[in-house]
C-alpha cells in the first residue's frame, strides 16, 4: 500500500553537536534544510545520562524556526509537560515505559498545544504502543537503547519499522514513524524503505564533514526516496 503525501524529515540530535559552537550549528542545519531539531531530556533514571533540560530549550528557541521534537527520556513525563512546552517545545514524544498512565501524558501534551509522540524501547512489544497510535502524531522506534549518542544501529529494528508501518497503514491512521538512533548516510536508505519517516541523525551531521555537507548527503536520499530511485543505493560518498 503506498502512502499519500509522503514526506521525509531530519532530524538532528543536538547530544552530538559541538556546544562552543551550538548556535552556529543550529543555524546551519536550518538553512541546509533539517526541519526538525531532536532535542534529548534524560534524567539520570529512567535511563543512565543526564543532558539537557529546559533552560537550554528555552535559550536556543529564539535561534531557531524548527520544529523542536523534544524526546523526554524520564520517569513521571507528564509532571514537566506544560514547562516543556512553555519553553519552547513544539512536539513531545515520552516513553511508554516510563508512564503511570500514557493517556493522561497523551491528553496534557494535547491540552498544552504540542504534538504528542511516543517512543519504546528496542525491547518493547511493538503492540503495547498500538491502542494509542490513533491519538498521537509520532511514534519513535527506538534502534538502540535509549541513553547514550553514538550507538550502532540494533538490525532487528528493520523489522519493527517494517511491523509498524504495516499496521498505521493497514489501519489508516495518521501518524508519523521516528527512528531514532545508529541512523546515518550509510543505512539511511534501509531505514526509509522500512517505512520510516522522521530521521534522527546525531553523529551523522555533526561529526566527519561539514554540517551542511552532510545534510545534503540525507537529501539526496530524501529526494531518492520520494521517486522511487533508492534501491541500490548504498550510501557511500
Amino acid at each position: 500500500m503506498e502512502r499519500l503525501n509522503r514526506m521525509y524529515i531530519l532530524a538532528p540530535s543536538l547530544l552530538a553537536a559541538d556546544f562552543t559552537k551550538l548556535g552556529e550549528q543550529i543555524k546551519e542545519t536550518e538553512s541546509a534544510g533539517a526541519q526538525y531539531l531532536h532535542i534529548d531530556v534524560m534524567d539520570g533514571v529512567f535511563v543512565p545520562s543526564i543532558s539537557f533540560g529546559m533552560p537550554l530549550i528555552q535559550s536556543i528557541r529564539p535561534a531557531s524556526g524548527q520544529f523542536f521534537d523534544v524526546h523526554l527520556m524520564i520517569v513521571d513525563p507528564e509532571k514537566y509537560i506544560e514547562e516543556f512546552v512553555r519553553c519552547g517545545a513544539d512536539g513531545i514524544t515520552f516513553h511508554l515505559e516510563a508512564a503511570k498512565d500514557p493517556w493522561a501524558v497523551i491528553n496534557k501534551i494535547h491540552q498544552c498545544g504540542a504534538k504528542a509522540g511516543i517512543s519504546i524501547k528496542p525491547g518493547t512489544a511493538l503492540e503495547q504502543v498500538f491502542p494509542y497510535l490513533s491519538q498521537i502524531e509520532m511514534v519513535l522506534i527506538m534502534s538502540v537503547e535509549p541513553g547514550f549518542g553514538g550507538q550502532t544501529f540494533i538490525p532487528k529494528s528493520y523489522e519493527r519499522i517494517r511491523r509498524m508501518r504495516e499496521y498505521i497503514d493497514a489501519n489508516g491512521l495518521c501518524v508519523k514513524i521516528e527512528v531514532d538512533g545508529g541512523v546515518g548516510k550509510k543505512n539511511i536508505r534501509e531505514v526509509m524503505r522500512a517505512g520510516g519517516d522522521v530521521f534522527v541523525a546525531g553523529s551523522g551531521v555533526f561529526r566527519k564533514n561539514s554540517i551542511s555537507h552532510n545534510i545534503s548527503k540525507f537529501r539526496e536520499a530524501f529526494e531518492e526516496g520520494l521517486t522511487g530511485s533508492t534501491d541500490g543505493k548504498n550510501g557511500k560518498e
